[in-house]
């Protein structure tokens, strides 16, 4: 049976206007779960493609389930059907509605989802963003896999949020590192498009990014040396390559831009070293800061006029949102039939602290 995303009868809430710009999709065409609501001007959280989301939440689920769901199994009538919501326990920007709904379609394809918030919207403690009808068996036992995911890249993107409201006004692209959960990194770049920001090279296939240790190998002969191994480098690579070279202190920048590089780093530099280095590159390459970026220093990073702040936090140091799936058992069937006994649960043992087991 095909996956059924049910339409919600009011539109989902849509994403605030974050000031800085977002990404381009990784894949075009692909429509978010959330439906055709509008999204403002400079902020298209594109989701990945869904084949790629399905695969990472299909092992999720087998990693979960691998024989099956034991206690549902046991207890749990397969004809019984139910209603869930999915509600905030504290306040956040949303993330993940095309993998929470991958977790129940895979689970059980006869199971409904109706987003009353949509990837990249802002929701307050209390609020309901999805709504879930269908079996119960499926529902409980894709439950913990999908609020796994979503309350992950919730949390990266309610993180992203505050840094992106930080650095506003300045003209600073935050964007990512690729400091990932193994497995997850498609997932969590998009968790920081949702919260307003943008995505560093994905891969290093994707981009050619010389940093300290290269440099260790490659400037040993001196600066000279330096420019002209990245002068071949350049030399070597297609056109369409982005090249971009780290550098730790203030002398270092001259011979890299010598090799008319795309972007340079100025890794840990201190505030006036930062200042200094964008009038040194003076508009020959973009300006990237990188180390030391944290949510008390990332505006005054930002006032430097460096073009990029990367922040490794965005993802590496994240705390999961406080989101929980509150269940209820209708009246029937899955073939319209009376239902066992049954009423009304929340899920989970530790629902003080919103995180269902």
């Amino acid at each position: 049976m095909s996956t059924t995303t049910s339409p919600s009868t009011t539109p989902p809430r849509t994403p605030d206007a974050p000031p800085a710009p977002e990404s381009a999709p990784e894949e075009a065409g692909v429509a978010s779960t959330t439906g055709t609501a509008a999204r403002a001007p400079g902020h298209r959280p594109f989701p990945p493609p869904q084949r790629h989301i399905d695969a990472i939440v299909a092992a999720a689920l087998a990693e979960d389930a691998p024989s099956g769901d034991l206690t549902v199994q046991a207890l749990i009538d397969p004809d019984a059907r139910a209603t869930a919501a999915i509600a905030a326990r504290e306040p956040g920007i949303l993330c993940g509605t095309s993998a929470i709904e991958a977790a129940m379609r895979l689970t059980d394809p006869r199971i409904t989802v109706t987003f009353t918030v949509a990837d990249g919207a802002r929701f307050e403690a209390g609020d309901v963003v999805a709504r879930l009808s269908g079996p119960a068996a499926g529902i409980l036992t894709a439950e913990r896999t999908a609020l796994n995911i979503a309350q992950r890249l919730s949390g990266i993107a309610t993180m992203t949020r505050a840094f992106v409201e930080a650095a506003a006004g300045t003209g600073a692209r935050i964007v990512d590192t690729r400091k990932t959960t193994p497995g997850l990194r498609l997932l969590e770049r998009w968790a920081v498009r949702c919260g307003g920001g943008s995505n560093h090279r994905s891969s290093l296939s994707e981009a050619v990014m010389v940093k300290d240790n290269h440099l260790a190998l490659l400037a040993a002969q001196g600066p000279e040396a330096l420019t002209a191994a990245l002068l071949a480098a350049r030399a070597r690579l297609p056109h369409t390559v982005h090249l971009e070279v780290e550098v730790d202190r203030l002398d270092q920048i001259e011979p890299v831009l010598a090799a008319e590089v795309d972007s340079i780093m100025l890794d840990n530099f201190g505030l006036a070293d930062l200042a200094a280095g964008v009038r040194l590159v003076a508009g020959r390459a973009l300006v990237e800061a990188s180390g030391n970026v944290r949510l008390d220093t990332v505006a005054a990073i930002a006032a430097t006029g460096v073009d990029i702040i990367s922040a490794g936090a965005l993802t590496h140091s994240v705390r999961a949102l406080d989101l929980g799936l509150d269940f209820t058992v209708d009246g029937g069937t899955a073939d319209g039939a009376p239902a066992p006994a049954g009423g009304t649960g929340r899920a989970g043992d530790d629902r003080q602290a919103g995180v269902p087991s």
